[in-house]
């Protein structure tokens, strides 16, 4: 996390706490407390807060009080439960130091509802979106001619749209998923794999550029051919994915492969149930890499997982939108596509010492 999000994120706690410890910081951040003491004596300096034996206050001068929020935005994601509430709380820690408010909306990744919730948000008088559109279940085109619409400034989220150029012109952050692939290729071949399988739910809008992450990795890594397959939901019929993974355990028994990297870790959870069911051993005889990092750790054995940067995402895309909505006193400048790279977290089920 670069310091200025670590300032932002500490200011936004004291916000609402009053006061903080630096050995909590330095856990939820995942930085060693060296790198939180160093960013508090920073504040501290600058008069932002009050360092204090193991942490800081919060300044109660009325000079110091925290600044109303002066700028109403929208944000409207696919779900309230599965990947896109973390994204929505790294926005909410710098939404105070951006001295900005959330409008939140929901679309079940339908369309009709979806533009339901924008119209809903601009009758709010909101002064800029942050977007994730369902780009899956419908024409391309129709997407973008709805986006060109929006009459307040949008930042495209977690998707990519390119069709017309004035689609290409609008701000975008989102997780570079065709290096989080390779990642995952790249740790399985390091472990000594020849030949790594690829799982992967088609029906999610990044499936393609994982796919294309896939497909580049074995080629430039020089690896053999291995089985790819196609796997459904699962959630709505689950013997239908039991027989998906079946069938892609046989191949890769036939092919002698013996490391998948399954998209999602939902489904990649199921995987290791199966593999156990037919008497294999994971990661002895099969190693996994999950894509995503929901319910990876979770599982019979704790999944090695493409985690994407969720919070980061969140935090760049606001501060993209309140860019472009005058809430800074910086020149917006050119549009901008920021891609942010996901990372891999290590546990059991790939193999590593």
């Amino acid at each position: 996390m670069l310091p200025r999000a670590r300032h932002e994120y500490l200011l936004r706690w004291l916000e609402l706490h009053e006061s903080i410890r630096a050995s909590d910081v330095a856990e939820e951040l995942g930085v060693s407390q060296v790198t939180i003491r160093r960013d508090i004596a920073k504040l501290d300096a600058d008069g932002l807060l009050a360092q204090v034996h193991g942490g800081a206050l919060a300044v109660r001068s009325a000079a110091r009080k925290p600044a109303a929020a002066r700028t109403l935005v929208g944000v409207v994601v696919p779900s309230a439960t599965v990947y896109y509430p973390e994204i929505v709380r790294g926005m909410e820690t710098v939404a105070a130091a951006l001295r900005t408010r959330l409008a939140l909306g929901i679309s079940n990744y339908r369309p009709e509802l979806e533009r339901t919730r924008v119209e809903r948000l601009l009758t709010l008088g909101v002064k800029g979106l942050v977007l994730t559109p369902t780009t899956n279940r419908g024409q391309p085109d129709d997407v973008a001619a709805w986006l060109e619409s929006i009459p307040v400034p949008v930042v495209v989220m977690e998707r990519h749209v390119d069709e017309t150029p004035l689609v290409r012109e609008l701000d975008s952050a989102r997780t570079d998923h065709v290096h989080g692939a390779l990642l995952a290729v790249d740790h399985l071949r390091r472990l000594g794999h020849a030949r790594v399988a690829l799982g992967i739910f088609d029906r999610t809008p990044t499936s393609r550029w994982i796919r294309a992450g896939y497909t580049d990795a074995v080629d430039r890594l020089g690896l053999d051919l291995a089985p790819v397959r196609t796997l459904p939901k699962g959630e709505d019929d689950p013997s239908a994915l039991a027989r998906a993974l079946g069938d892609l355990l046989d191949e890769c028994r036939a092919s002698d492969t013996r490391a998948v990297v399954a998209h999602t870790d939902y489904h990649a959870a199921r995987l290791v149930e199966l593999a156990h069911v037919r008497g294999l051993r994971v990661p002895e005889d099969l190693a996994i890499v999950a894509y995503d990092d929901e319910l990876a750790e979770l599982a019979d054995v704790p999944l090695t997982a493409v985690t994407p940067p969720r919070r980061e995402l969140g935090r760049e895309a606001l501060r993209l939108l309140v860019s472009r909505t005058g809430g800074t006193d910086e020149e917006p400048g050119p549009p901008r596509h920021v891609q942010l790279l996901p990372r891999l977290t290590v546990r059991e089920s790939c193999g590593h010492p």
